[in-house]
């Protein structure tokens, strides 16, 4: 049986090039067999730019310096568990338009591909993220709340997108 993560906080971030956008497949947690960017838990002690920074390392073996990293989103999803409990977990998105290295497959992302961003591969990405994505590749920024059921497989309600001017910084 899958196991529930419970993850308070994270990061994700899209390696952008042009009018392309990089994905890849995660092989585990959540998200599990979708295209995704890179990203994940937020450690102890770091602030979200820096875990970024690192996912990106440990997911992709690409450098990207802080500095290059664009917030463009602040998003809560609040989970339910298959037991009915909840939990929300606000993840911080970025883009990254500058790196260094050509990202390589890893125990937790296979397959990194360069996608058109008129072209992105939603059947096969999480719900929420054929709603949000699409307009922060666009340049814009958002605030956003979407509601999953258990294992983040279905959206439970629409998903709330509020577009901002700015986001606070890290």
């Amino acid at each position: 049986m899958e196991k529930e993560k419970t993850l308070p906080e994270a990061t994700l971030c899209f390696l952008v090039r042009g009018k392309r956008v990089r994905l890849a497949l995660k092989t585990q947690d959540v998200g599990k067999d979708c295209w995704n960017g890179y990203g994940g838990g937020i450690e102890k002690g770091e602030k979200p730019k820096e875990a970024a920074v690192r996912e990106i390392w440990e997911e992709a073996w690409v450098k990207v310096n802080p500095k290059h990293l664009k917030k463009v989103a602040i998003i809560d999803f609040h989970n339910t568990r298959s037991d009915g409990s909840t939990f929300v977990c606000r993840v911080y998105v970025y883009i990254a338009r500058k790196w260094r290295g050509k990202p390589k497959e890893t125990e937790t992302m296979v397959k990194p591909t360069m996608f058109g961003m008129n072209n992105l591969p939603f059947e096969k990405m999480m719900p929420a993220d054929r709603v949000w994505l699409p307009i922060v590749l666009k340049g814009r920024m958002i605030i956003a709340v979407a509601r999953y059921g258990p294992f983040q497989k279905k959206l439970l309600s629409g998903v709330e997108i509020h577009e901002v001017i700015s986001l606070p910084d890290d």
